[in-house]
């Protein structure tokens, strides 16, 4: 659950990890919940032998499927601990990534944005939470907090990326814009 972040003359670079404490209480409320349930299904069942529910499965179908809630709860469990947002952008344009989900960075080219701004936005109310979200107008990448980067394209696709740090890439995205302009008028 690290952040990390580097920004220097010619990169910005932020890394965002789910680190909310809320949702680690409710991925841990529901792995010992399900786990509690199919285990204690397990030693009524197979060890004292006496029936689990009213309908109650076979022995191997409650041994598969608490197998399986296992295994799926350590799934979620992965995607939390490993999943993040990577967020480098440089003189070329904004490259970005949310592992697990996209193994490969994808890129913006700078000349492909039209417009951008530093946003406060409502991640339950605009997006319905975190991740790769699809909003009425955009796609948001974000992990945590209400601050991200808006991108409007040439072909009017729209963007917004999670930021932990929205002044710093305000700043940097002012100096790099810039830049880029005074290349074009060159």
């Amino acid at each position: 659950m690290q952040e990390h972040s580097r920004t220097g003359k010619d990169l910005y670079h932020e890394r965002q990890s789910f680190r909310q404490l809320w949702l680690w209480i409710l991925l841990l409320f529901v792995a010992v919940t399900t786990i509690g349930i199919f285990g204690l299904g397990i030693y009524r069942q197979l060890i004292e032998g006496r029936s689990f529910g009213n309908n109650p499965m076979s022995d191997t179908g409650l041994i598969v499927t608490a197998a399986l809630m296992v295994l799926l709860n350590a799934a979620l469990f992965g995607i939390f601990v490993f999943g993040n947002l990577t967020t480098d952008i440089d003189r070329r344009g904004i490259s970005y990534r949310f592992f697990p989900f996209q193994r490969k960075f994808r890129h913006i080219d700078l000349r492909d944005i039209e417009q951008w701004e530093i946003v406060k936005y409502s991640p339950i109310k605009e997006y319905g939470g975190w991740g790769i979200r699809y909003g009425r107008m955009d796609t948001a990448y974000n992990v945590s907090g209400n601050m991200g980067l808006r991108l409007i394209l040439r072909n009017r696709k729209r963007f917004l990326f999670g930021t932990r740090r929205p002044e710093t890439l305000r700043e940097f995205m002012e100096r790099l814009m810039q830049q880029h302009h005074d290349r074009i008028d060159q």
